[in-house]
């Protein structure tokens, strides 16, 4: 009499104690009929187990199958006791896994989209030696301006006032001949920070 054949299989049914005790000697035809029986159950199984908000690259196949390559690699460790105790152990084994792939999610922050407009607000060690070269070049220029540009530039670029608040402060007539003289006490802080390079 034939053995009977797995349902769209080609290989005769083995029991799967002799199939563990095969691949436990190190039979990797063995090893890999255990993973062909076992893996589509386990997907079933284990489908929706995994909770959507931890998945990134990964779905729940993924776990199933590299947690299955995983134990069937170490079936040394494994002793059945009863039958279905294979199954029970890939089981928990995915389980395992599962509780593994959500604690990992919950310790790291949620992904959030970045708008285009995003500027990095830290300044790179390159702007910083620039910026250092900028403002040592900036400060000894700003001396050699006469007193009343200097006034104008601090009280525009660094004191950020407006137009009008330097044209009251500074005995301008408007706030247009304020801005018209701050434009040339800038040119000319332009000029003398050009002399330094």
């Amino acid at each position: 009499m034939e053995e009977p054949k797995p349902p769209g299989g080609t290989s005769p049914l083995i029991s799967t104690t002799d199939l563990l005790a095969r691949a436990r000697s190190g039979d990797t035809a063995a090893r890999n009929e255990l993973f062909a029986r076992y893996l589509p159950a386990l997907r079933r199984w284990a489908r929706g187990q995994l909770p959507a908000w931890t998945r990134d690259l990964r779905d729940t196949d993924d776990i199933v199958q590299d947690t299955l390559v995983q134990t069937l690699r170490r079936l040394d460790e494994f002793e059945p006791r009863h039958e279905g105790a294979l199954q029970a152990y890939l089981r928990q084994a995915v389980v395992n896994r599962v509780r593994d792939e959500v604690r990992r999610a919950a310790r790291r922050p949620m992904p959030a989209e970045l708008p285009e407009e995003y500027e990095d607000p830290s300044v790179s060690p390159l702007d910083q030696a620039i910026g250092r070269q900028a403002s040592a070049r900036y400060e000894s220029a700003l001396q050699r301006l006469r007193p009343e540009d200097r006034e104008l530039v601090v009280a525009r670029v660094e004191m950020g006032n407006s137009y009008r608040q330097i044209a009251d402060s500074h005995g301008k007539p408007s706030a247009d001949a304020a801005r018209m003289a701050v434009a040339r006490a800038l040119l000319r802080l332009a000029e003398e920070m050009d002399r330094e390079r």
